[in-house]
C-alpha cells in the first residue's frame, strides 16, 4: 500500500532503500521558505541502524504489512529457541540474539507472536506479563525510609529488577516484559 510521506507516523513500517524501517518519531516540519516536510526518524528492522529521513508529500513509500503468527515456545537447544507456529504445527528455530535479554524471559508453553515479513521472521512479541520467583533480594534495613524505596532482587531466570523493601527471596512478582520492571506481587 503506498502511503504519502506526509502521513508516516510512529509504528508504521515501510519499505525505503531497499530495507524494512519502522518509524520511531515523525515530525511535520512547515519551514518559511520551500515546501512542507516530514521529519521522520526510522529504525531498520533487519539490523537494528538509524537513520532520519525527511518525507515531502508528493513523495510516496510502501507502507508494509506484517503477518503476525501465534507461536508456543517448546525449548532451548544451544544458542538456538525452538517455536511451534500453533496452526500448522510446525517449529521454528531462533537465535538467542533475535530477541535479545528479552529471551529470558521465555517459559516452556508461553504463546508469543512472531512478525513475519515474506515468512522470514523479524520480530517477536512476548506476553507483557511474566510471574517469577525471586531467588535473592537483599535484606530490609531497619529504620529505612517507609517511602517507596527500591533495593535490587534476583529473579529465577538471572535477571536483576528493583522491587520494593518488603518483597523477599521466595515470593512470586509479575514482571513487565516491555519495560523489565516489577509491577506487583503475584497472587
Amino acid at each position: 500500500m503506498r502511503i504519502n510521506g506526509n502521513e508516516i507516523k510512529p509504528g508504521n513500517i515501510i519499505e525505503h532503500k531497499n530495507s524494512l524501517w519502522v518509524a520511531v518519531k515523525s515530525n511535520a516540519v512547515k519551514p518559511g521558505k520551500g515546501g512542507a516536510f516530514n521529519q521522520v526518524e526510522l529504525k531498520n528492522l533487519l539490523d537494528g541502524s538509524k537513520l532520519n529521513e525527511r518525507f515531502r508529500a508528493t513523495e510516496n513509500v510502501e507502507k508494509v504489512r506484517l503477518e503476525q503468527k501465534e507461536f508456543q515456545f517448546l525449548y532451548e537447544d544451544g544458542d538456538a529457541l525452538v517455536f511451534m507456529d500453533l496452526e500448522s504445527y510446525e517449529q521454528l528455530q531462533l537465535q538467542k540474539d533475535f530477541i535479545g535479554e528479552r529471551a529470558a524471559f521465555l517459559q516452556d508453553g508461553m504463546n508469543i507472536t512472531v512478525e513475519l515479513y515474506e515468512d522470514k521472521p523479524i520480530g517477536i512479541k512476548l506476553p507483557d506479563h511474566v510471574t517469577l520467583e525471586i531467588v535473592e533480594a537483599e535484606p530490609v534495613v531497619k529504620g529505612q525510609t517507609a517511602t517507596s524505596s527500591y533495593k535490587p532482587a534476583t529473579m529465577e531466570n538471572g535477571i536483576r529488577v528493583m522491587v520494593p523493601q518488603f518483597i523477599s527471596a521466595g515470593e512470586k512478582i509479575v514482571i513487565d516484559t516491555n519495560e523489565l520492571t516489577y509491577l506487583r506481587r503475584s497472587e
